[in-house]
């Protein structure tokens, strides 16, 4: 007999966590609670309060958390100040709300004297890791069910037919009929798997975007947008000053309406597999772009070549889990305490599935001198034999091996 008596489940109300929900009670026979998190997902939480009550959870016991300030302040801005991809493409939409979720897991399995956790996440993905690593990091001694890895449910086929043994209401199946897309959103992004995004050589349905325009039927004129950073986070957009979750919100809108963020991914997961997903990440690339923009005239050359870097590091981290560790809370003190200079405004214009950086500047922080950069007489600014030496100094290792092997 299980020696757990109570659990909190991460409940999305959807297809995947609905079963978990009565199988939960009727495999562990504990009392469980649910936490929905609204993480800017765009969707109605209340059908979740209205299903977990239909499954006779008490209503003290079913969490329903606006956390999409939160969300965007305290980890998307600090993962995008270190201009934060994973293998060159991914914004890690996904990866970035699984410590939020982890943090407040455990706040509410202490607030309610739980047990254990639970969580959706399948066996042969990254999300398990994530939010395990982070339990176990808040809370050691936690318990976790992870059903995926004891049950036989092993296919959306077989999850639906649960379902409907069972009278599980699922809202949403596929136009064309069998199982959804397994599908994550939040105010960062929103991806897409499965079904036949199984076979890489297969495009895209059109009709499965759900956030952005195709770039062929944006809008045939461009459109500029003046973005203002405060120590490396956006604060106005257009003169206008915005909350962090504000600032996401309107900049997915904008993207979205010009087809910006697109993104058909094949990765290597965490557990060995390799995956393709689908992405729409329209604020997030307008956040990039623009980072990187005013950095490049407030960042000294070696702490921006450093911060590059070390990102991959950074990203992996994020990726794999380990956003709660004492190496990442490290490098994101390095990477905050850069950000101190990275004030200004960015200028952009959206086009087509395009962000181009169009200016740039800062009035206190910019490391740019005209003074020394121009083309025209500078006035004695800088001194051109000067690179006369420094290039000589440099080529002489290259000049001494040229001559050993010159002897030979």
């Amino acid at each position: 007999m299980s020696d757990i008596k109570k659990a909190v489940l991460a409940y999305s109300g959807g297809l995947d966590t609905s079963v978990i929900l009565k199988w939960l009670q009727d495999t562990y026979k504990c009392e469980v609670v649910t936490f929905t998190a609204d993480l800017g997902q765009g969707e109605e939480l209340e059908p979740a309060r209205q299903k977990a009550l239909q499954f006779g959870i008490k209503p003290e016991n079913i969490f329903i958390d606006d956390l999409r300030e939160e969300f965007v302040r305290d980890f998307v801005f600090p993962m995008f100040r270190a201009n934060t991809v994973y293998e060159g493409e991914y914004l890690l939409g996904t990866s970035i709300a699984r410590p939020l979720i982890a943090k407040r897991l455990i706040d509410i399995v202490n607030k309610t004297g739980a047990d254990a956790i639970s969580h959706g996440a399948t066996g042969k993905g990254n999300d398990q890791v994530r939010f395990e690593l982070g339990a176990y990091a808040l809370k050691p001694g936690i318990k976790i069910i992870a059903p995926w890895r004891e049950w036989d449910l092993l296919s959306r086929e077989k999850l639906l037919a649960y379902a409907e043994k069972h009278g599980i209401p699922i809202d949403m199946k596929h136009k064309n009929g069998g199982s959804p897309y397994s599908m994550d959103a939040n105010l960062l992004h929103i991806s897409f798997e499965g079904r036949h995004l199984e076979d890489p050589a297969a495009e895209a349905e059109e009709s499965m975007w759900r956030w952005t325009v195709s770039p062929e039927n944006a809008p045939d004129k461009a459109e500029y947008l003046d973005l203002e950073f405060s120590n490396g986070d956006i604060v106005a957009l257009n003169g206008s000053k915005l909350s962090p979750a504000q600032v996401l919100t309107k900049l997915n809108e904008l993207g979205g309406k010009h087809g910006i963020g697109r993104l058909d991914l094949v990765e290597n997961r965490y557990v060995g597999m390799k995956s393709r997903g689908c992405y729409e990440t329209p604020g997030g690339t307008i956040m990039l772009k623009a980072h990187r923009a005013i950095e490049s005239i407030t960042l000294d050359r070696e702490v921006a070549h450093l911060k590059d870097d070390l990102m991959p590091r950074y990203a992996s981290m994020i990726y794999n889990g380990y956003w709660w560790s004492p190496e990442r809370k490290s490098l994101q003190t390095l990477i905050d305490q850069t950000q101190s200079c990275v004030n200004g405004w960015v200028r952009v214009k959206l086009y087509k599935g395009n962000v181009i950086v169009v200016g740039r500047d800062s009035k206190t922080d910019s490391l740019f001198d005209p003074t020394i950069a121009t083309f025209e007489d500078d006035k004695g600014a800088y001194d051109q034999k000067d690179a006369g030496g420094f290039i000589k100094l440099n080529a002489l290792r290259l000049r001494i091996a040229a001559n050993l092997k010159n002897r030979k």
